[in-house]
């Protein structure tokens, strides 16, 4: 006799009538969203009983339904937890008489943060123990730490809730260690040290959890301290501060994904008022490093879609004094500069292909650091010292762990410091990595990058995991990951779709995936599929899709497009409720997102674009794949309620004979579990509901 199938909970449905720009929708589902979300935020205890009992019953039916999975589940967690080093350490960034590093203990599930003066036998000086600080709490991680420029005060950012609300502590470092008695409070995790100690400037969030504010405040000061320094008057732009490379300035950003604001002040006068660079001009993004004595203006301005370089005048960096450094490079993406005494640093992508780009002050000879590999990914790793020849970057590729090198730049040599050690084991030369291209119907080539274990078949046989994002100008990197091992180990082929609405291919291809060009993101990726099934790499209801947040839209729309391709979706926090969320100006993300999406309370083509892809709006009867929804109650960015609308409807309307299931982290927010092991419970899970897709699911 066969098992008896668990019975999915039944969401009662209570219309709501929505008429927006003449038009009229009806959400059954609205109910979800808890009245008081905010106060959820703050305190996921403060959820709505009803809605607390149907996540419940979701989360107990989710769990049922994976039973036989489980042992698998509990195995790819063991296997992932296995090629992390239990006491790992980072490699320690020099500065000054000190080098600073964070280290696990065997077994933590959060570093120890921690210096030394630099000598082979200097003793170890604990600045926090953050495992010691998540003691005894569902959740806790800690956004950003840093040491004050005269090494004696360390601050950090916690949160202990996953709604993104930090608290900023500031602890003495001579005298016993004290944590000062009063914290910034309501801080969005941002803050950064004036060059002489004195000042820490840190950004409020309002209750909407936008960031609206940057103040600054005494050292070892308290809240009655406080400085206003900075009001963003438009709440659709963010903010950020930081400390310029040689510690001249404090930088202030403001802007959304097209229009952007920096302003400025001198860290020789830090309590100035700040002066800003250039007036923002809608369409037009700009960012500024300094160096040699001027300023390094990264802009869009004038066309320069990938980005170009300008020198700018120290004492008027208004538009007037820019003059043409970097030229632009249509496909060329200038992803962002780092400056040092001697030489300048840019950071560049082309082709799904991260580059280092290192210039010489004076001459301005510049040279290029690559590798050899068909697919890998650079990243320059930020230290503290600005007179300094060398340059410590990250090296990876999908079959390469992680190298930490020391780049001199003057010498042009480079150092290796560290490979990620794999304690289980691994040998790059067991797997292999192709690029390959699709092609979609307007004539764009997509590059995909392929990831599989040498001797794996490439004859339609192999099951396929298609990961997919495209949104908001973010790069999908070749990067080497212990969690995919598990999947390509069992003969499975993993693969990266790079569709339009990242910037893999420059500005351009973000560009031509946002806005009224969307879908380009969701029919890119059908293409990306459909290749790779014709390519020998799965075959149509052998592929399971993986994205999540943005790219969980991305599931949610190829879902309704085409659901015969694939066995199972896996859409983690998925943004699929896309046209009430655009349309909510409460919700913490909505204005910011009108220049990505549209603004459909105010614009007709908007509203009637949105609504022609929007998952949730686009559920139809059609014999959907078998579909994990995962979400967090004290998520700010996805809120709980858009995945449990979208099982809802899934199942009331699809009329699909495979399951759908929903999981709600009670405990956490839009990241998943903040430990380095429960961190593996949520990609655990997702494999093992893979494979259950393609080989067992009812």
């Amino acid at each position: 006799m066969s098992a008896t199938v668990p019975t999915p909970p039944v969401a009662p449905r209570h219309p709501k009538r929505i008429e927006q720009l003449g038009r009229v929708r009806t959400d059954d589902y609205a109910w979800m969203k808890d009245e008081n979300w905010r106060q959820v935020l703050h305190d996921p205890k403060a959820l709505r009983q009803d809605i607390r009992t149907h996540l419940e019953a979701e989360n107990a039916y989710t769990k049922a339904m994976l039973a036989p999975v489980q042992p698998l589940q509990d195995q790819l967690f063991e296997e992932m937890k296995g090629r992390i080093k239990a006491d790992d350490s980072s490699v320690p960034a020099p500065d000054g008489q000190f080098e600073y590093y964070v280290r696990f203990e065997a077994g933590a599930q959060h570093p120890v943060h921690a210096r030394r003066f630099r000598s082979p036998a200097a003793k170890e000086e604990v600045l926090i123990d953050a495992d010691a600080l998540a003691r005894g709490k569902a959740y806790f991680n800690l956004a950003h730490a840093e040491h004050s420029p005269d090494h004696s005060l360390y601050a950090y950012a916690a949160d202990e809730q996953g709604s993104e609300i930090y608290r900023v502590y500031v602890k003495a470092l001579a005298g016993g260690g004290e944590v000062l008695a009063e914290p910034v409070e309501q801080c969005t995790g941002d803050f950064c040290w004036s060059q002489d100690s004195g000042w820490l400037f840190w950004i409020w969030r309002d209750a909407e959890g936008r960031p609206a504010k940057v103040f600054r405040r005494p050292a070892r000061g308290g809240a009655r301290d406080d400085v206003l320094v900075y009001e963003e008057p438009d709440d659709g732009f963010f903010l950020h501060v930081h400390r310029s490379s040689s510690g001249a300035w404090i930088v202030i950003g403001a802007g959304n994904h097209e229009t952007s604001e920096t302003w400025l002040i001198p860290c020789s006068d830090p309590t100035s008022e700040p002066r800003r660079v250039e007036p923002r001009r809608e369409g037009v993004l700009y960012d500024v490093e300094h160096w040699d004595g001027r300023f390094v203006v990264r802009t869009n301005e004038g066309g320069a879609v990938d980005f170009k370089l300008m020198w700018a005048d120290e004492a008027d960096p208004s538009k007037s004094s820019w003059r043409e450094f970097v030229p632009h490079q249509p496909g060329r993406m200038i992803e962002g500069v780092t400056a040092f005494s001697g030489h300048l640093v840019r950071s560049e992508i082309s082709d799904a292909i991260d580059r280092i780009v290192v210039t010489e002050r004076g001459s301005l000879a510049e040279h290029a650091i690559g590798f050899d590999e068909e697919a890998y990914a650079l990243s320059v790793e930020g230290g503290y010292e600005y007179d300094t020849t060398k340059l410590r970057f990250v090296y990876q590729s999908p079959t390469t762990p992680r190298q930490w090198f020391d780049y001199d730049m003057a010498q042009r040599a480079r150092i290796l410091l560290k490979t990620q050690e794999i304690p289980s084991g691994h040998d790059p030369e067991r797997y292999v990595v192709r690029r390959l291209r699709a092609r979609a119907a307007d004539g764009a080539e997509i590059p995909i990058t392929v990831l599989h274990r040498r001797g794996t078949p490439a004859d339609g046989s192999a099951p396929l995991l298609l990961y997919g994002y495209g949104a908001y100008g973010l790069s999908m990197p070749a990067s080497f990951s212990i969690t995919r091992l598990s999947l390509v180990d069992r003969g499975w082929i993993f693969a990266v779709a790079h569709v339009r609405g990242g910037s893999e291919k420059g500005r351009g291809w973000f560009l031509d995936g946002r806005r009224f060009k969307k879908k380009n993101s969701f029919t890119d990726f059908i293409a990306s599929a459909e290749h790779l099934a014709q390519s020998g790499y799965g075959r149509a209801g052998r592929i399971v899709a993986q994205g999540g947040s943005a790219g969980g839209m991305l599931m949610g729309a190829a879902a309704n497009m085409r659901p015969e391709l694939f066995a199972g979706i896996v859409a983690e926090v998925p943004f699929v409720d896309v046209l009430n969320t655009i349309s909510d100006e409460d919700l913490p993300l909505t204005p910011p997102e009108w220049p990505e999406w549209g603004d459909p309370i105010r614009d007709q083509q908007a509203y009637d674009y949105i609504a022609s892809y929007s998952p949730y709006d686009n559920v139809a009867p059609r014999p959907y794949p078998a579909i994990l929804a995962t979400g967090a109650l004290s998520d700010p960015r996805v809120t709980y309620w858009e995945p449990a609308k979208w099982a809802a409807r899934l199942r009331e309307a699809g009329k699909a004979p495979r399951p759908v299931l929903l999981k709600i982290n009670m405990d956490a927010g839009h990241g998943g579990a903040s430990g380095r092991f429960d961190h593996l419970k949520d990609p655990a899970l997702a494999f093992a509901f893979a494979i259950w897709a393609v080989e067992g699911a009812p």
